[in-house]
């Protein structure tokens, strides 16, 4: 989320369960395989490590298979985020809209491309943040919203988007949770003006680290390209390749925020796979409702109609009313039983920077506040088995009986 580093608070993994877990399920592991392993090797005898061909093909696939006109491929999602920001030319004092439950990144890609972060606060169902409290949050220094589709699920968009125009605001998606999700039948990364995404290590689409930016404006691409190498106005393997010049231009002190062929290469392959990886998500998914769908203990993640959940994250909340284990103690009760177990997110008004810098109370987040202290992210990655699950939810219903009120 606005990330691309997404090593949540409390993240527990398979490095030190109790000697007494009888399994293991790690909060995480990516699922690349040999053909992955081939076209990185491959990358690497080409004799192309940096940006280059593999790159343009990978921003080219990843375009088509969105929808959207244009893609640039970046060295994570939070320089896609501080990429398009800075596009807008922020001045001090400019606002930028966007959620507190989400990680860091949002909003430091904000305060570096010159701009101030204003937080509101969530829906109580999808801890997506509201049209509406975006809207009492506008003022004359608003210069664009960064909508961030939480776990997965897609912001409402047209309720948003009215918003934004009424204001003639942007809008800059943080989707780094949200591939490949879809609202109201429309990709993300085809709905914003901008949409930026993750590829890191725990993401749907995993090339170790990187991003991608989409877009339909061809003019704002062609900027975006040159400002994430240098500003120059060629890229590398442009210059150095049989068809390039030793000739460049720096047209803007930009930045070093491109995309490896290296990772590219994995990125075609998991592009490829996506299908499959998704399909997979969902049922793992489903299996995690179905299972937990009578733990009165717990409140298990809303799907709104007409969106179709990405499913990084399955996100459950404790309910205090009744069992009498916190959320804190649960995740160690799990961890000795070999689940691994994540927080997402400690709400950005929750952090000492933001809480000192943009003046936040807990109670202007009313929703946030209350769901911080009892958000509990369980293990869905695409290489779990349907045993790995049952497992993870015996164990969690197991130890929600035990401190039943």
């Amino acid at each position: 989320m606005g990330d691309d580093v997404t090593e949540p608070a409390h993240a527990t993994t398979s490095s030190g369960p109790s000697v007494s877990a009888s399994r293991v399920v790690p909060f995480y592991r990516p699922d690349i395989g040999d053909e992955e392993i081939a076209a990185v090797v491959e990358a690497l005898r080409s004799g192309w490590v940096t940006v280059g061909p593999r790159t343009q093909a990978f921003e080219e696939a990843f375009g088509h298979h969105v929808g959207a006109r244009h893609a640039v491929a970046v060295s994570s999602c939070t320089a896609a985020l501080h990429l398009a920001l800075d596009a807008l030319g922020l001045q001090p004092g400019d606002e930028v809209i966007t959620s507190t439950m989400t990680f860091t990144a949002t909003a430091g890609a904000i305060i570096h491309a010159g701009g101030r972060p204003v937080l509101v606060d969530c829906a109580p169902d999808t801890l997506n943040l509201e049209p509406a409290a975006v809207e009492r949050a506008i003022t004359l220094r608003t210069r664009a919203i960064v909508p961030v589709h939480f776990a997965g699920h897609p912001v409402p968009m047209d309720e948003l988007l009215a918003v934004a125009h009424a204001h003639r605001l942007p809008v800059i998606e943080d989707a780094a949770h949200a591939f490949p999700a879809r609202d109201r039948g429309r990709p993300i990364g085809t709905i914003g003006d901008v949409t930026a995404f993750s590829f890191y290590a725990t993401k749907n689409l995993c090339t170790g680290e990187g991003g991608m930016l989409t877009l339909a404006d061809g003019e704002l691409a062609e900027r975006l390209r040159s400002r994430r190498l240098h500003g120059m106005n060629r890229d590398a393997w442009r210059r150095f390749s049989g068809e390039g010049s030793w000739r460049y231009d720096v047209t803007y002190p930009g930045f070093k925020s491109n995309m490896t062929d290296t990772a590219a290469a994995m990125g075609l392959v998991q592009l490829r796979r996506t299908p499959a990886l998704h399909r997979r998500r969902q049922a793992l998914a489903a299996l995690y409702t179905d299972l937990l769908c009578d733990e009165p203990g717990l409140q298990l993640p809303t799907t709104r109609p007409d969106v179709e959940h990405a499913w990084h994250l399955y996100v459950v909340r404790v309910r205090p009313a009744w069992v009498s284990i916190t959320r804190d103690a649960l995740i160690e009760a799990l961890k000795a039983a070999g689940v691994g177990a994540a927080v997402h997110y400690i709400p950005l008004h929750l952090h000492s920077y933001y809480r000192d810098a943009l003046g936040c109370r807990p109670e202007d987040f009313p929703v946030a506040s209350t769901a911080a202290d009892t958000l509990l992210s369980l293990p869905l990655f695409t290489l779990m088995s349907d045993d790995d699950v049952r497992y993870v939810a015996d164990t969690l219903r197991g130890i929600l009986e035990r401190h039943r009120r």
